[in-house]
């Protein structure tokens, strides 16, 4: 993609996010988009069939920039910029305190079903990348693909809890959490 191209991206992106923060998903249209965007229709459909596939863009992008920083102890960027820490769950819950590119909002928004159904795909991704965390003795005859499962849901509804009871424990402290638990 050229800086033309990944400009405009980053314009849609940025607008959409917007949007996310000030309306519910079903009541944002293209039209609403291109106009704060100050892109043509033509130009958001060159890039996104629909807003549905706009969403699933964004939160492929946000998911990458997690797991593109799986292992790396530098600091890394996509549509965020900062220096990931040890722990991918942390990192998510440090995303998550900071409501980086409104994060927060796709979460909470009343119509979230979409976001999280994609929210929860790409947890089951770094799950199993991070399923040596709970493996224990105990669990030995747990089928992996439940165990991967339970950790994916475990962290989401841990998300909603911690979002729900206003974020009062820190990233590392919900963290810990989370991992005692399983």
């Amino acid at each position: 993609m050229d800086r033309r191209q990944k400009k405009t991206r980053d314009a849609i992106f940025r607008a959409f996010i917007y949007l996310l923060s000030q309306k519910d998903f079903e009541h944002i249209t293209v039209g609403n988009i291109t106009d704060l965007a100050d892109v043509g229709r033509a130009t958001f459909y060159a890039h996104f069939e629909t807003k549905d596939f706009l969403l699933k863009e964004l939160c492929a992008e946000l998911f990458c920039h997690i797991f593109d920083s799986m292992g790396k102890t530098n600091g890394h960027t996509h549509i965020f910029e900062c220096d990931a820490p040890d722990s991918v769950f942390l990192h998510l819950f440090l995303h998550l305190q900071k409501n980086d590119n409104n994060i927060l909002e796709l979460l909470s928004c009343r119509n979230n079903g979409l976001f999280l159904e994609y929210f929860k795909k790409n947890l089951l991704k770094l799950a199993e990348d991070q399923l040596h965390l709970f493996e224990s003795p105990k669990n030995k005859s747990v089928p992996r693909d439940f165990l991967v499962n339970h950790v994916a849901s475990t962290f989401t509804e841990t998300v909603r809890w911690w979002l729900d009871n206003g974020k009062k424990e820190s990233p590392e402290t919900i963290t810990e959490y989370f991992l005692a638990v399983l």
